[in-house]
């Protein structure tokens, strides 16, 4: 593949877009104390209070090794907490503490800026189509 080929490749430009996009959000979220997994997982427990260790992995499009890492960090932190046994099965339900729903609230204005200037560039009639056809190309390849 040449260089203009892959320059060409909308799955090259895809992945030079997501890695800006992570960027971004690292650079910012560092400054709350945070990386974007563990962003990522404070923000979907802000959503759905309870969820397991391995639903929060796919969430963040990790292994499920890798969120135990981020969730022992943030319990480390005191953004989340777990029971100490499962009350049904094996799975231990994860929710925010006070002080993690308080830096997910200070966090989130920083990611939704960079939402912002992402989708900024397109104009608002652009960003539906362009979410539709992302959600499509993800769904047909699996994801």
């Amino acid at each position: 593949m040449t260089q203009d080929e892959l320059d060409a490749s909308v799955g090259y430009v895809l992945k030079r877009a997501q890695a800006a996009l992570r960027a971004a959000m690292d650079a910012a979220l560092r400054e709350h104390g945070l990386t974007t997994p563990q962003y990522v997982c404070l923000e979907r427990l802000g959503r759905r209070p309870g969820l397991s260790n391995a639903e929060l992995a796919r969430n963040a499009f990790v292994s499920r090794q890798s969120m135990n890492v981020v969730l022992r960090g943030l319990e480390e932190g005191g953004l989340v907490e777990r029971p100490a046994q499962a009350a049904h099965g094996r799975a231990l339900p994860v929710r925010l503490t006070a002080e993690g729903r308080e830096r997910l609230r200070r966090a989130h204005a920083d990611v939704f800026e960079i939402e912002r200037r992402m989708v900024g560039v397109l104009g608002p009639e652009r960003v539906e189509p362009l979410r539709a056809d992302l959600t499509r190309i993800a769904e047909d390849l699996g994801g």
